[in-house]
């Protein structure tokens, strides 16, 4: 062997297959894994993991960096923590194709749909594209901290393609259809990894109208599903409400059908029908007996919301005397937020605004968020029940909570996965067979959330430290992380530790691992604000054999690259 440019010493290797960890060393050249175990001559660099997991990078297969890529070098959340490969252009929604009198109309529905400042993409995008293979040349000119790959957005799309009969959901005719099919294999031959479509009611621009694939027919997503079956490329990823559940997945089957295609949809459990996603999950294992191949994208943790007062919303929100102020400063609402009168008129007053929004009013579904963040918190350690074991009107006690630490407090709001109180679906999602780690939704709500973490989520909660119920072995959840997911997409070249494979690895801190509260920060374009979660235990990170992070501190190389189609192993 001629001298490895890396070599990572005494680790205990957790090669992604599921099977067992074992110690060994492991050494890098030319990018990729030159060898395990044996005996390996010095390196140019060599790291001591000693007492560390060594394992393949990370696949997060469901983010919105569509925007982030343009102006950053940084993948960040995702690549902080443990994502060596991202793939962006989810849920329909994405900037490529365009036409140049529709970035406003791409800007208002990317600000409704994943919470993005339209002040944000309209000072960061650069727009130096028209089809979205310019699109993809614009990311191949760029470098960054993790490999990055795009899927074609339906609704970018239905717009370029129809205009405003686009935009205001009309039917497509048949000449919109093959048009639509022409330009989505040109994207997949191009290096697109697939294309992305969204059916949910959830799903509105900034102005309040549903994305414009809403209720997409048929014929025009078999159109689509068509052109994928002449380039033999992509997956299809789909996000639904499933009010008609069965007409839904059969459809999903029929597109997996006529695609030959992959199918991917995300799977969550809603409290209004708490069991509605295991009927669900029965269709998909069906359909993948019957020779489909369609999977459930799950999250590890609850579909959650922060609140607080600087951030997208807080628990006051909607009370008029809060509206009168929302428009101030930071620093101007917090000011006067402890005044005693202002407080006293806020909790007098009764929450004005729409449906969605009256969770934030139930104060036995808000919890404080401390640090460290509990995900999975016990239904006495709500506000109300807090508030019960104090003597203390639960209202009270949530302004007070938000008022702390500077106006930095934060609550604590899941939506959906958590209807008993409890993970205990989360486990059961998370062990099914046709189930694919997801929905980290990383470079998007910024103001809401930050589910990027939910990759160490699974490693520190569901490995090591759950209390309510039993745990995965770790070999299993690396797994989950990285071989599935780059199987998913296509990506065989890695997600395992196996000699040949490309060179992305992370060295763990297991016992140390864990995740930090979240944080505001203003590095987006325009001075803008997100939510970032550090998360401590990553000893480093490496892509293409380059250490990108070093006990979680950038080291300045950024050897990531667009991926262009699928690779095989």
């Amino acid at each position: 062997m001629t001298s490895p440019s890396l070599v990572i010493r005494n680790g205990t290797i957790v090669d992604g297959t599921g099977g067992d960890p074992y110690d060994a060393d492991l050494a890098v050249a030319h990018g990729k894994i030159a060898a395990i175990g044996g005996s390996i001559p010095k390196g140019t660099e060599e790291i001591d993991a000693r007492g560390k997991l060594v394992t393949p990078g990370f696949v997060d297969v469901h983010t919105h960096y569509d925007a982030q890529a343009t102006w950053s070098d940084r993948l960040s959340p995702s690549s902080w923590n443990g994502a060596t490969t991202v793939l962006f252009g989810n849920c329909g929604v994405g900037f490529a194709p365009c036409h140049e009198d529709q970035h406003a109309m791409l800007i208002n529905l990317m600000e409704g749909v994943e919470d993005i400042p339209e002040v944000v993409l309209s000072e960061g995008l650069p727009w130096n594209w028209h089809s979205f293979p310019d699109f993809l040349d614009a990311i191949a000119a760029r470098r960054y901290d993790a490999d990055v790959a795009a899927q074609v957005p339906h609704a970018a799309l239905r717009v370029y393609v129809m205009g405003q009969r686009g935009a205001d959901r009309e039917a497509a005719t048949e000449q919109d259809r093959g048009r639509m099919a022409e330009l989505t294999a040109e994207g997949l031959r191009a290096g697109a990894l697939g294309f992305s479509t969204s059916r949910t009611l959830n799903h509105r621009s900034a102005d309040g109208k549903h994305i414009p694939t809403l209720r997409a027919e048929e014929a025009e997503l078999t159109a689509i599903a068509h052109a994928m079956r002449e380039t033999g490329s992509g997956w299809l990823q789909i996000v639904s409400d499933f009010k008609d559940q069965k007409d839904e997945i059969h459809l999903f089957r029929r597109l997996a059908k006529e695609s030959g295609r992959p199918v991917t949809i995300t799977l969550l459990q809603s409290d209004a029908r708490p069991n509605g996603w295991r009927e669900l999950m029965a269709e998909i294992d069906e359909a993948n007996a019957a020779g489909l191949r369609i999977t459930a994208q799950v999250r590890p943790r609850p579909t959650s919301v922060l609140l607080g007062l600087e951030l997208t919303q807080n628990a006051f929100s909607g009370r008029p005397s809060y509206k009168r102020i929302a428009h101030l400063s930071f620093a101007e609402r917090l000011a006067l937020l402890r005044q005693p009168e202002l407080r006293a008129r806020i909790l007098s007053e009764s929450f004005e605004g729409d449906r969605r929004g009256q969770m934030i009013d139930r104060w036995d579904r808000l919890y404080p968020f401390g640090d460290p963040p509990d995900y999975e918190p016990r239904p006495e350690d709500s506000v109300a029940g807090r508030a019960a074991r104090e003597g203390r009107v639960p209202q009270e006690l949530a302004y007070d909570l938000m008022i702390e630490g500077n106006g930095k407090g934060m609550l604590y709001l899941p939506v959906t996965n958590f209807a008993a109180g409890n993970l205990d679906v989360v486990r059961d999602m998370l062990d099914a067979p046709n189930s694919l780690i997801g929905l980290g939704d990383g470079g998007a709500h910024v103001g809401v959330m930050c589910d990027a973490t939910s990759t160490s989520y699974l490693l520190t909660h569901w490995t090591r430290d759950r209390k309510r119920g039993s745990l995965f072995p770790v070999s299993w959840a690396i797994k989950r992380l990285a071989a599935d997911t780059a199987a998913a997409i296509g990506l065989g070249d890695r997600g395992v530790l196996r000699p040949g494979m490309k060179a992305d690895i992370n060295i763990l801190d297991y016992d140390r691992l864990s995740l930090r509260r979240p944080e505001i920060v203003y590095d987006l374009p325009a001075g803008g604000k997100r939510l970032v979660q550090r998360t401590d235990g990553f000893e480093a990170t490496i892509v293409s054999g380059s250490i990108v992070y070093r006990h979680g501190e950038p080291t300045g190389a950024l050897p990531g690259r667009l991926i262009r189609g699928a690779r095989g192993a």
